[in-house]
C-alpha cells in the first residue's frame, strides 16, 4: 500500500505540473470533459457504485486543502497611522 500511494503521489504531481502553463479556460474545459466522462461511466455502471480505495480517498482529501495565494503578500499596516484619519491641506 505505501508503494502504491507513493506511485499515485508522483504520477499526480506530474499531472499537476502539466496544468501550470494552462489557462483557466483550458482547465475549465478539461474539468467539464472529465465530469462528462465520469457521468457516462456512472450511467454504464447502473446500480453499482464507484468504489474508491483508501489511496484514492487520501488523494481526494489532499486536493481539498486550499492552496496559499499566489504572489507577494500585501504589506501589513502597522503603527498609529492605521487608525488616524487622512488629513488634507
Amino acid at each position: 500500500m505505501p508503494l502504491r500511494l507513493a506511485y499515485l503521489t508522483v504520477t499526480n504531481l506530474v499531472a499537476a505540473l502539466r496544468l501550470l502553463p494552462m489557462s483557466d479556460r483550458d482547465k475549465d474545459a478539461e474539468i467539464l470533459a472529465l465530469r462528462h466522462q465520469l457521468a457516462d461511466l456512472e450511467r454504464q455502471l447502473g446500480a453499482d457504485r464507484v468504489k474508491f480505495t483508501a489511496e484514492d480517498r487520501a488523494f481526494l482529501a489532499a486536493l481539498l486543502v486550499p492552496l496559499p495565494p499566489s504572489g507577494p503578500a500585501p504589506a501589513p499596516v502597522t503603527g498609529p497611522a492605521r487608525h488616524r484619519p487622512a488629513l488634507t491641506p
